[in-house]
């Protein structure tokens, strides 16, 4: 059970994250850092939101697409006190394609926002179980949106930014005790856009930050056999906005921001249910502050669960898990027009993933 905490990477690839805080999806799950000796292991998650509104009568339909979610990481040792991990993830990311034909004042709008990241991060561990831990992140950024009812449409080029981790982590082996601290940094971005808005074309720079963020993840044993585990996530989406110059121009308003910041909370409990085989069952929540949202991510707050099993053999492990998510109510508007405003309820995401581990 002293691995454990490495399963919160699956956790972040199916727990809903259409309906996290922001346009956040992989949690920047640096785990595999502390898996002992040499390892690697690749994911996949696939999660299925079902949002869906209503304005002016008309029902939206469901609103957001299905999508994959992909991760691999590698950690080496190098001396009994330095070792490193190189990890690919997709730290954020949107997928919004309303549907035609259904009178809604926003159908077959359409957004994608994509994001790739690989982290280098370096370890130093002390003797009195402190251990300190930094790295840089490459990721890149591409991003693209049709708003018919505006007549307008924007394409954002990829670009690359560069930014940085830190943190801080102590454990106790006897009691399967982890606690890791991990600041994020933001990444700074530069699209070359093109927009066409009412057929007039624009070019132009926009400029981007994905936000700074905080890990707090820990883990201990209460039992034998039986781990408790979680965290807590801070992430700055209040700094977070996309606002192309010819949109910007003609409503006021980002094309995407959001007004407040995200705290995620998890907390689970794993249980050893044979020599190789153990089991989980995780909460995760999110706040729903009741301000009006984008229309390209009409969600506010979330409660999920996450059920999870994993199983060793030799040097392999092999984890797998399914979860459920219900979305929180939110309100759309568009350039703070009353007759622009739609109201999203009942809404929840499904989400399975696997994970492939080697030990060597």
């Amino acid at each position: 059970m002293k691995h454990y905490l490495a399963t919160s990477a699956l956790l972040a690839l199916i727990s809903g994250a259409a309906s996290a805080g922001g346009t956040g999806r992989s949690g920047q799950n640096i785990s595999v850092l502390f898996e002992t000796g040499n390892y690697a292991e690749i994911s996949f998650g696939s999660v299925s939101p079902d949002v869906s509104g209503t304005a002016l009568g008309s029902s939206s339909g469901d609103m957001s697409k299905r999508y994959p979610q992909l991760g691999a990481s590698y950690k080496r040792d190098i001396n009994d006190q330095f070792s490193f991990a190189i990890i690919y993830d997709q730290p954020y990311g949107a997928d919004v394609a309303y549907p035609s034909g259904t009178g809604y004042i926003f159908q077959g709008s359409t957004a994608e926002l994509n994001t790739h990241a690989v982290s280098g991060i370096l370890r130093y561990k002390l003797d009195t179980g402190l251990s300190v831990h930094a790295g840089l992140r490459v990721q890149t950024l591409e991003a693209k949106a049709s708003i018919p009812v505006l007549t307008y449409t924007a394409n954002g080029e990829r670009d690359t930014g560069v930014g940085y981790l830190v943190g801080v982590a102590y454990e106790k082996p006897e009691i399967a005790l982890r606690v890791a601290l991990t600041y994020f940094s933001k990444i700074k971005h530069e699209m070359d856009t093109t927009e066409v808005l009412a057929g007039s074309p624009t070019n132009s720079v926009t400029s981007t930050d994905t936000p700074q963020a905080v890990n707090l993840d820990f883990q201990t044993g209460i039992a034998e056999g039986t781990l408790l585990f979680g965290g807590v996530r801070w992430v700055d989406w209040s700094a977070f906005e996309i606002a192309p110059v010819a949109y910007k121009g003609a409503t006021g308003d980002p094309l995407v921001s959001f007004k407040n910041d995200t705290f995620t909370y998890t907390i689970g409990v794993g249980r050893k249910l044979t020599e190789n085989l153990s089991g989980s069952v995780a909460i995760t929540y999110e706040k729903t502050h009741g301000d009006t949202v984008s229309n390209l991510g009409p969600t506010d707050g979330r409660l999920g669960v996450t059920l999870g099993l994993r199983y060793t053999m030799d040097n392999m492990v092999v984890s797998g898990g399914i979860n459920y998510t219900r979305i929180g109510s939110a309100t759309t508007v568009v350039n703070k027009s009353p007759l622009l405003t739609s109201s999203f309820t009942d809404n929840s995401s499904f989400g399975a993933g696997i994970k492939v581990g080697f030990r060597f």
